[in-house]
């Protein structure tokens, strides 16, 4: 048996299903050898592409995702798209093809290791051929217990040489035990305390919370303790058809009502999320509150620069169980925010309808979100990019589905419909739809080529403003010319037909509602040029640049 079939074997045992990426000559032999196998090839059109589906792929199904490139340019071609892996601490691994070991004057040699460490990336190497499982086998390790992405690289030589059958394959997941540990006692004690002195609790649920599908857990803390729930911008919408008592997203991405009713909290239960910055204001959002942390992780320092007065080291289920065990071995149960004042805050719309302003043939892009939310069904998942028209959705999607969210990862654009795709696979090829900008949607345009070719059902909604919206209202509030971020672009639309996916310009609610409509009835690969308004600043930026109360 040849190394390029025991390294392909080895990532089948290890659930390899799908792999994204572009072939070369030094991953061609390994590509072949799993398509024997029946694993699932995706071409790309660019190499950092396939990374970010299979980014999104990792994300949804919450195991590492396999990305494939040939040496030198191929893996050079990563760069973005794995730094935004790693700040998102997605588990992946990408099986990079390397020139004849030590040959440096290969026109494709590439120091892989520095490039590597370079992009914030873990490297494992195929240096000898009875050593390739033992290779696979600790990538993969390395990718789940570290949370990130970990590039596999193979000499094309050494790819070839004979290997001798090995005893079985003993994948990764053999090696790490599955085992939940109980925290401390006197940590929960101290953790009960803080909770029976309170009034006002706010529990603040995390993507680890959602990765651990611990919400049985947090609604019963909520449902004892009087709570409110909000998430961070990584969970946003968890649980929300859940309680009638959800805030949505504690930080920036607040709306008015959840940053007034936050601030009354003299006590935030995190769970599963690290309370950076973003999320607690630097401090501001809970001025008089007292903190309780529940994570996996031996210490966490907040966005206020200091630790919990209550520090659970635990998983999520485990902590929230012991925490309402304690609160339960003396009853306590507090009225808390659950008021028919606070309901009526946490009901009122976010937009009021006439507060929508357009102009002739643009949308006010508050409404966009207002029409998607109500004609896209909730089974349909949401996956939000990065960039100024991204804020409106990040902000105003309010119906309860499954979302996706890269904002904060690296602030890299044109990487959501790689991730969109990357999540459909995962999926069982189940409609997903995606809301970016134009600039980022036209950075990776050939992508939707791909999605095309493999009958993807991605819907893109393109937010279009013809510009770059960030540089744009910043150049506003700088005073330098806002013009110079205008770039016009073509029917959106039109181009995605020619690519061989449905499409639609649309400048009114009216010609919305119907391409969503069709979408709705039949999906398949669709892009929605929404032509939308530059008069309309997003509530962060007007936080942001303009220090407004909003």
């Amino acid at each position: 048996m040849k190394v390029y079939e025991v390294l392909a074997q080895a990532f089948v045992a290890e659930g390899t299903s799908d792999v994204f990426g572009m072939m070369g000559d030094a991953n061609m032999h390994w590509m072949n050898a799993l398509a024997q196998r029946g694993v699932r090839l995706y071409e790309v059109r660019h190499e950092g592409s396939g990374l970010g589906m299979a980014d999104g792929w990792a994300r949804t199904a919450g195991r590492p995702g396999v990305v494939t490139t040939t040496s030198g340019p191929g893996v050079a071609q990563l760069a973005t798209s794995m730094i935004v892996a790693s700040r998102a601490r997605t588990p992946l691994v990408a099986f990079c093809g390397e020139t004849a070991w030590g040959d440096q004057g290969a026109v494709q040699y590439l120091d892989q290791r520095r490039f590597a460490a370079a992009i914030e990336c873990g490297f494992v190497h195929v240096s000898r051929a009875d050593l390739a499982e033992e290779a696979v086998q600790r990538a993969f390790y390395l990718a789940r217990t570290e949370s990130r992405p970990i590039m596999l690289s193979a000499p094309i030589d050494v790819q070839k040489q004979d290997c001798e059958d090995a005893d079985e394959y003993v994948p990764s997941t053999d090696l790490i035990p599955q085992v939940r540990s109980l925290p401390d006692p006197a940590a929960v004690e101290t953790a009960r305390d803080i909770v029976r002195a309170s009034k006002r609790v706010v529990i603040i649920a995390g993507r680890g919370a959602r990765r651990a599908g611990a919400g049985e857990q947090v609604l019963r803390l909520q449902e004892r303790t009087g709570a409110l729930l909000a998430t961070t911008l990584q969970a946003k919408n968890w649980l929300c058809a859940d309680t009638d008592y959800h805030v949505g997203i504690a930080g920036l991405y607040g709306n008015k009502t959840a940053m007034e009713l936050l601030q009354e909290a003299d006590c935030v239960i995190a769970v599963g999320a690290s309370l950076n910055h973003y999320t607690i204001e630097h401090g501001y959002l809970f001025p008089d509150a007292r903190y309780i942390q529940i994570d996996t992780a031996p210490h966490i320092v907040m966005g206020n620069g200091a630790v919990a007065d209550a520090y659970i080291r635990a998983d999520a289920v485990t902590g929230l169980t012991e925490l309402t065990r304690a609160l339960e071995s003396r009853p306590v149960s507090l009225e808390g925010f659950h008021t028919a004042e606070v309901l009526r805050r946490l009901t009122a719309p976010l937009v009021a309808p006439a507060e929508f302003r357009g102009e002739p043939d643009r949308l006010d892009p508050r409404e966009v979100i207002h029409v998607l939310d109500e004609e896209i069904p909730g089974e349909i998942g949401l996956v939000l990019g990065s960039g100024h028209q991204t804020d409106f959705g990040t902000m105003l999607f309010q119906r309860s589905r499954e979302v996706l969210s890269n904002y904060g990862m690296f602030g890299a654009i044109g990487q959501a419909p790689l991730l969109t795709i990357g999540s459909i696979v995962a999926n069982g090829n189940r409609p997903a739809f995606v809301v970016e900008g134009d600039a980022s949607f036209l950075m990776h345009l050939s992508e939707f080529e791909t999605a095309c070719r493999y009958d993807l059902p991605i819907l893109v909604v393109v937010m279009n403003d013809e510009g770059l919206g960030a540089e744009y209202h910043k150049a506003r509030a700088s005073g330098l010319d806002p013009e110079l971020a205008v770039i016009p672009t073509p029917e959106l639309g039109s181009v995605a037909a020619a690519l061989g996916g449905g499409g639609a310009t649309v400048r009114t609610p009216e010609q919305l509602r119907a391409a969503l409509a069709e979408y709705v009835r039949a999906p398949r690969p669709s892009v929605i040029d929404v032509r939308i308004t530059r008069d309309v600043v997003s509530v962060p930026y007007r936080r942001l640049l303009h220090g407004e109360d909003v």
